[in-house]
């Protein structure tokens, strides 16, 4: 599966799972969105996420499992079990690595293991990455990992459009794998640790505007197994977690009913749809917050909010309304999600044939 695959179903409901295996990393990123750490011991019941997993069947699965952490290779054999499971009921596993492996010479065994059974193999590297683990030696790994078969790919963030890191890593990344290796190429948000020094990216939009979240398509498994709707860290982290975003958690539900709650949920349904602003301003519903996060955390799954969503997004008019708001979103495909919702001037490199950039860095091909 090549990245491309993978961002190009980001906007379809329950088309994809997130799963965050651990808090725990060995590495302190300045920037980390999850606050991880060496001592943070926050991670879901491994026997539940196997059961979770394993509740999949060829009628009804994700297309793609994303795991993610914390650093999700600390945990070599859970990622071998549940890639193994997600891949008989025919999902495909993706994982996100920060690379702390790579300051040693040769690729643990167990990591090596793990990483040959996933479908796509996708390594961290920014500027605080760079100051826990060279980039010489990161670059050194994903050969490694690609010559074992393994498709690979690069997430990197930056502070914008112009930050002069992002233009240096991309140059170094296309002159070290010929074009060959795309980016995900996201901007530094204020989650984690750096909610005290990143610049918010979105603010509030004007009451009533229509502004669809496409980041409420895809159901993510929270450190203490709660299911939420949502990927925006302090959603995932919070708790009470907000009834209308919160789908189940991994100890009591299966995969069959958290899909049917994030697809049938009408709220979630308009919250895709034409976004939390517009749903509060027909509902008459004051938002609570500076943010479009906070917005939409503000609705609650009762009153004059979830009869509005009842009343437009319920039934198959509702089903077909969420079906006809994801194929916009992935109309001009991955190339086009990552103008949305990563940072637009170097959007292009996350498929291959967009990996070479033109002179001078970022900027539409």
């Amino acid at each position: 599966m090549e990245l491309g695959e993978l961002v190009g179903r980001r906007p379809f409901p329950a088309a994809g799972l997130l799963i965050g295996l651990t808090r725990r990393c060995p590495l302190r990123c300045a920037h980390c969105s999850t606050g991880s750490s060496p001592l943070a011991r926050e991670e879901p019941d491994p026997g539940q996420l196997v059961r979770f997993v394993g509740s999949f069947t060829r009628e009804n699965r994700p297309d793609v499992v994303l795991l993610t952490g914390g650093e999700p290779l600390l945990l070599p054999s859970l990622v071998e079990a549940l890639s193994a499971r997600a891949r008989a009921a025919g999902s495909r596993t993706a994982l996100l690595s920060g690379m702390f492996f790579a300051r040693s010479r040769r690729i643990p065994a167990a990591v090596l293991r793990a990483v040959g059974k996933v479908d796509h193999f996708s390594a961290s590297l920014d500027a605080p990455h760079e100051r826990e683990v060279s980039r010489t030696d990161v670059f050194r790994a994903v050969h490694r990992i690609r010559e074992a078969g393994v498709p690979v790919s690069f997430h990197l963030t930056g502070t914008g459009a112009d930050d002069p890191y992002l233009a240096d890593v991309t140059r170094a990344v296309a002159e070290e794998f010929d074009g060959q290796v795309p980016s995900l190429v996201n901007e530094v948000r204020p989650f984690g640790r750096a909610a005290a020094w990143a610049a918010a990216t979105r603010t509030a939009p004007e009451p009533g505007s229509v502004s669809p979240c496409a980041m409420a398509a895809w159901p993510v498994v929270a450190f203490d197994g709660t299911v939420l709707a949502c990927c925006n860290q302090d959603t995932v982290d919070l708790r009470p977690a907000p009834d209308h975003l919160r789908l189940g958690h991994i100890g009591s539900d299966d995969w069959a009913a958290v899909r049917r709650r994030a697809l049938e949920s009408p709220v979630l349904r308009m919250i895709r749809t034409v976004g939390p602003a517009h749903l509060a301003a027909r509902s008459g519903v004051p938002s609570a917050g500076p943010s479009y996060c906070d917005g939409c955390r503000s609705l609650g799954s009762g009153g004059r909010a979830a009869a509005e969503a009842d009343a437009v997004a319920s039934g198959a008019a509702g089903a077909l309304l969420d079906l006809a708001a994801a194929r916009r979103g992935a109309a001009d495909g991955p190339v086009g999600v990552v103008r949305r919702h990563g940072c637009a001037a170097y959007a292009p490199l996350v498929v291959a044939d967009g990996a070479v950039l033109p002179a001078g860095g970022g900027g539409s091909r």
